[in-house]
């Protein structure tokens, strides 16, 4: 039998008539870094509402290491530490007088306290500036901060709600391998929800995707890619008044999974992509389609997310296709 971290079983939650969780079954083993993905309205804010025990569930159960949330609620909150979508540190104050602030909120002893506080500005790389005020610290430092603040009662779970909103590449990938470090170095088990499929993508063991109260789809990055396509998908750019005709088209010829995003046409190659695309341009143009560009791509969690639920997460991540397309088109001349 495993050894999970967080266990949600047969999960409802009811507003009235409107049933915005219905049945769901998450299990998150120890030492995992998980990632819940949905889009707006899916149920994911009311999942992790019900999971820290802000809100009750109206049936079903959740287990924080072995501790059942609303049975065992303050035994069981003291499992988790969470990292919201803001940044909440004290601008007034140090690095180091946050976290004993954050410290003694917890009651935890000072020699407690002021050990932890070292372990921690260390493993945020922020020791040299344990006096420096918050205030004073970048927007990466900050969010940090935040982080580690979370950790100063030793959970043994991590939430983070979106924690690099905002953040640019560099910082993104700083606070990255922060959560690497905090789940390698500190065996924490880590649930991560993102508006960043990339984000998932790179820190990720599993994932479950929900829509409409439901997980859709959960596995490992890899294994949901398959799930669209075990080849390349290609991409086809036209005027947006050809769009519907070039999607008929696609559909007619290959009766494959086809979707149409902006001025782009998607669709899974299956065989020769080359002799795919020959045929199809063909078939474009004496339709009196002329395509704008042509590209491939391996599968993407973008293009997973797509086909479960039908929309998009804000800030996906990118599908270029790194100059593949020009590439094809020169070799279909």
């Amino acid at each position: 039998m495993k050894d999970y971290a967080i266990e949600i079983t047969k999960l409802v939650k009811k507003f009235g008539d409107f049933v915005a969780v219905n049945k769901l079954d998450i299990a998150i083993e120890r030492g995992e870094i998980f990632g819940l993905l949905g889009p707006n309205g899916s149920g994911k804010t009311t999942t992790i509402n019900m999971l820290l025990g802000l809100l009750e569930p109206t049936s079903g159960t959740i287990h924080l290491d072995g501790m059942n949330v609303v049975e065992d609620s303050s035994e069981a909150k003291g499992k988790v530490g969470l990292v919201t979508q803001e940044t909440v540190v004290e601008g007034e104050l140090t690095a180091t007088e946050n976290l004993r602030l954050f410290g003694r909120l917890y009651h935890l002893p000072d020699d407690v306290i002021n050990k932890r506080i070292g372990e921690l500005l260390e493993l945020a790389g922020l020791e040299k500036f344990k006096d420096n005020y918050a205030g004073t610290f970048s927007g990466g430092m900050q969010r940090r901060l935040s982080v580690v603040k979370a950790l100063i009662h030793n959970p043994k779970i991590l939430v983070l709600d979106e924690p690099t909103v905002g953040l640019d590449v560099q910082n993104r990938s700083n606070l990255w391998e922060l959560l690497r470090k905090i789940n390698r170095e500190r065996g924490v088990t880590i649930l991560l929800t993102t508006q960043y499929l990339e984000e998932a993508d790179q820190l990720c063991n599993r994932i479950s995707i929900i829509n409409n109260g439901k997980v859709v789809a959960s596995g490992t990055p890899s294994q949901l890619k398959q799930q669209v396509s075990k080849h390349q998908i290609i991409e086809i750019a036209v005027e947006k008044k050809f769009l519907v005709k070039t999607e008929e088209i696609i559909k007619s010829l290959y009766k494959e999974n086809v979707r149409v995003t902006g001025d782009k046409v998607y669709f899974p190659a299956t065989g020769d992509s080359l002799e795919m695309l020959n045929s199809l341009v063909k078939k474009l143009s004496k339709s009196g389609i002329e395509v704008v560009s042509i590209g491939m791509h391996q599968p993407t969690l973008d293009d997973v997310f797509l086909k479960l639920t039908g929309t998009s997460l804000r800030d996906s991540a990118s599908n270029t296709d790194n100059g593949q397309g020009k590439d094809v088109l020169k070799m279909m001349k």
